[in-house]
This record gives structure tokens, C-alpha cells and sequence, in this order.
């Protein structure tokens, strides 16, 4: 598999593939690229519907220029732990937030959140994640402000009364929990329908439809949820060794 930048030719290719509907997966194997590569190359610029190769090209060459001289001093120079291959992290570390971007999360929160997640101890205070994102300190506070906001990460102090932002065990759990909610509610607004376009009709027929079909679904994640969420607990001797079968409800 080649390594190294995209060449312009590839950035035509991409551009080609993406005009005639391929998936990234699909460009990425014409490639002989990760489709991690692909994913991140059309994110960057502009997305599947505007992306332009020569733009795209231009872009990298100024986004490397302008690194070249704090190559020495940035984040992917600094030591990994564990033996880790530290290209590799960084690569998975964008994946990463890319997916999340994907799934709505704006892009400096993505990429606080993804880099909390990477960290072994799953927390960091501010004068970390500014030297590891290599952004400003108001960046941060307001990407930090937005994921507390949301319930996905939680304030506290460590022993040197600093302030640490932590990723908790019960994160996805209560993202879960929260998104039955929002789909239940969805269950509850297309079941006013029904009384409004009146029982007999088709329309009303269709909502109440949707009605039942968004019931089911809000229920399974639910219970599909409270079955799974002692996984999210299993200590890291447990998931190294013996499967965890999820337990009951933990209340």
C-alpha cells in the first residue's frame, strides 16, 4: 500500500470518483489508500459535493508550508506510550474526530472530545489539550463549554487544584439514553397527526405508522442499552482477558 501525500493525480481520481457517486471505501481500493486517507482528504476540503482536486491540492501545499518550520515542536513528534506507533495514533486520532463530525458534532469539539478519548487516563486540563491540539486557550474553553453542555464530559480537580476535563465511563450510555428520548418524542409529535388528519385517512394512517415503528425503535435502544452498560465499566484487566457478558439493569 503507498504512503505519503496525495498526488494531484490522486486528487483527480478522488474528485472523479466522487462525481460518479462511489462510496470512499470504493475510491480507496482503486487507490491501494486507507479509506481513512480518503475520508479525511474530502472532509478537509469541502466535503463529497464541493470538493475540487486542484483547490484541494493548493490547500495542502499552503497547510504544509505552514507547518514546516514547527514541525520539530508539534504533537505528532511527541512521544507515545505503551510502544505506540506514534503516526499511527495521529492518523486514527483524525479518523476519529472525522466520524464524529459526521455525526454532527462541530469540528474543535470533535477533535476535544476524540483527543480525550485517546488519552489513557481519559482526562486533560487545558494547558494539555491547547499543547496537544496546538489551538488557543479560548478555543478550548468554548469547545469545553459546548461538550458539558451536552453531558459528554465532566469538570474536576486534580491533586494540584487544577482543573481537568474527564470523559466519564457513562458517557455513551446516557448519549443513548438521551437520543431514545429525542426519538420517543418523535413517536408522541406523529401521533398528534393522526388526530389532526383524521383516523380513516391515509396520511394519518402513515404517521401513526411512523408512530409505532419510532416506538420500537426508542425501546430497543433503551433496553439495548441498560443490558450493555456494565460494558462500559469493564476494567481493562477484564477486557484484556475474560469476555464481560453485559449484566441487568444497573438502576
Amino acid at each position: 500500500m503507498p504512503g505519503g501525500r496525495l498526488t494531484q493525480q490522486e486528487r483527480q481520481q478522488i474528485a472523479l470518483g466522487l462525481a460518479d457517486g462511489l462510496a470512499y471505501a470504493e475510491i480507496a481500493r482503486r487507490l491501494d489508500r486507507p479509506t481513512s486517507t480518503i475520508t479525511r482528504e474530502v472532509t478537509r476540503n469541502g466535503g463529497p459535493t464541493a470538493y475540487r482536486a486542484d483547490l484541494a491540492h493548493r490547500a495542502t501545499e499552503r497547510r504544509t508550508h505552514r507547518r514546516r518550520p514547527a514541525a520539530p515542536r508539534g504533537p505528532e513528534a511527541a512521544p507515545q506510550p505503551h510502544g505506540r506507533d506514534a503516526e499511527a495514533v495521529r492518523e486514527y486520532e483524525e479518523t476519529f474526530t472525522t466520524v464524529l463530525m459526521q455525526a454532527g458534532t462541530p469540528k474543535m469539539m470533535a477533535r476535544v472530545l476524540a483527543c480525550l478519548h485517546l488519552t489513557d487516563a481519559g482526562s486533560l486540563t487545558t494547558s494539555e489539550l491547547v499543547q496537544r491540539l496546538q489551538v488557543s486557550p479560548a478555543s478550548i474553553s468554548k469547545a469545553i463549554t459546548f461538550l458539558e453542555g451536552q453531558g459528554l464530559i465532566r469538570r474536576e480537580r486534580d491533586e494540584r487544584r487544577r482543573e481537568r476535563y474527564v470523559v466519564d465511563d457513562d458517557v455513551w450510555y446516557q448519549s443513548m439514553i438521551a437520543s431514545a428520548h429525542a426519538t420517543a418524542h418523535l413517536a408522541e409529535i406523529a401521533r398528534q397527526g393522526v388526530g389532526v388528519l383524521g383516523p380513516a385517512t391515509p396520511a394519518a394512517a402513515r404517521m401513526e405508522n411512523i408512530a409505532r415503528f419510532v416506538d420500537f425503535v426508542s425501546e430497543s435502544i433503551v433496553r439495548a442499552a441498560e443490558q450493555a452498560r456494565e460494558i462500559l465499566h469493564t476494567r481493562s484487566e477484564a477486557a484484556s482477558g475474560d469476555t464481560v457478558t453485559p449484566g441487568p439493569d444497573r438502576g
